[in-house]
């Protein structure tokens, strides 16, 4: 069906969009990493199953060691693997010299190197999640090396 009135609806509202992640990480870097860091999913889980997630490459291998119970809920898998992203990103970012948060215009968080590199970190925390593979811990020692 084609509703005229709604193409003139959506023009003027596609102007008033939110400008989202890209534009709040220029203005507070620090205030959306701390918002990244949060990762309440992933922490509850780990903690449930008797981890604690202390943002250290240690917790990462710790990570890729259990048992990986969410695959049975698709509902909490996709959430769940954004979240490993995100954590990913913040022992990267907290530990490995140079790195750092970058979000890209359309609002995706990556983690930036030293050397440039970025590190699609929510695209890998989705394949852990969803696969195994690659391993939070490998990830992480590819970012640390470079």
């Amino acid at each position: 069906m084609n509703f005229p009135f709604l193409d003139k609806w959506r023009r003027r509202h596609s102007a008033e969009q939110d400008p989202g992640l890209a534009a709040a990480f220029k203005d507070d870097p620090a205030g959306v990493a701390d918002l990244l860091s949060e990762c309440e999913l992933l922490r509850s889980h780990a903690a449930a199953a008797g981890l604690e997630l202390d943002d250290t490459p240690a917790s990462l291998a710790a990570l890729d060691q259990l048992l990986p119970r969410w695959r049975d809920d698709p509902e909490v898998l996709p959430w769940l693997g954004n979240d490993a992203g995100l954590y990913l990103g913040t022992v990267v970012v907290r530990t490995v010299a140079g790195a750092g948060w970058h979000v890209w215009p359309g609002g995706s968080p990556v983690v930036r190197l030293a050397s440039g590199r970025e590190i699609p970190v929510v695209e890998a925390g989705l394949d852990w999640a969803v696969q195994g593979a690659p391993e939070l811990s490998q990830v992480y020692a590819e970012a640390a090396e470079a």
